[in-house]
């Protein structure tokens, strides 16, 4: 079974049962507010993008599962695309912020997603991926849970995630609390 197939399925019940967390952690590292457009890369039903509208303009979710995105679609003033993450259908240099929460161990090509979300990402911008810190034993269980559950996800540790960053433009840093980890990166 797909991936796409267990949001499709989670998509009504996702919001009530994923509580998101205060966001004030990811708009401080996101550097909210901003002029540009932002993306909320493998966003989902709009969850987290929803607390965003107002710091930036238009908000972007990007996802793969058209159940999640109908999701996102109901909160409005969010603006849903279906597409790969490896693969958005935007111009270069499209976006001022790009978020991405929990959504890069779903991915099928963990480099290509970063390569194409790179590509996307103005100069002066910012890029943020949130992940569970697979270094805790919660996160651990977490994706044991998940590969009882035929997903596909593959967790990497916050500085596996900063190497994915092999750009000579690219300011990169890690930042962990709790079970959460966000790697920042800047397009310099």
């Amino acid at each position: 079974m797909p991936i796409f197939d267990h949001f499709d399925f989670l998509a009504p019940l996702y919001d009530t049962v994923i509580r998101p967390a205060d966001p004030q952690d990811l708009w401080n590292h996101a550097a909210l507010p901003t002029d540009g457009a932002l993306l909320d890369a493998g966003g989902g039903t709009g969850r987290v993008a929803q607390s965003m509208l107002g710091k930036a303009q238009p908000v972007v979710v990007a996802d793969l599962s058209y159940k999640m995105l109908a999701e996102a679609r109901r909160k409005g003033g969010l603006q849903p695309v279906c597409s790969q993450i490896e693969k958005l259908p935007f111009g270069d240099e499209t976006f001022a912020r790009i978020i991405m929460v929990d959504a890069l161990h779903h991915v099928l090509d963990q480099q290509q997603t970063v390569n194409e979300l790179w590509r996307v990402l103005q100069p002066g911008g910012r890029l943020v991926i949130e992940e569970p810190d697979i270094r805790t034993f919660a996160v651990k269980l977490i994706a044991l849970g998940e590969k009882l559950a035929l997903m596909r996800s593959h967790f990497l540790a916050p500085r596996q995630i900063a190497a994915l960053f092999h750009f000579s433009n690219a300011r990169v840093q890690v930042q962990a609390k709790n079970h959460a980890a966000w790697v920042i990166a800047e397009k310099i």
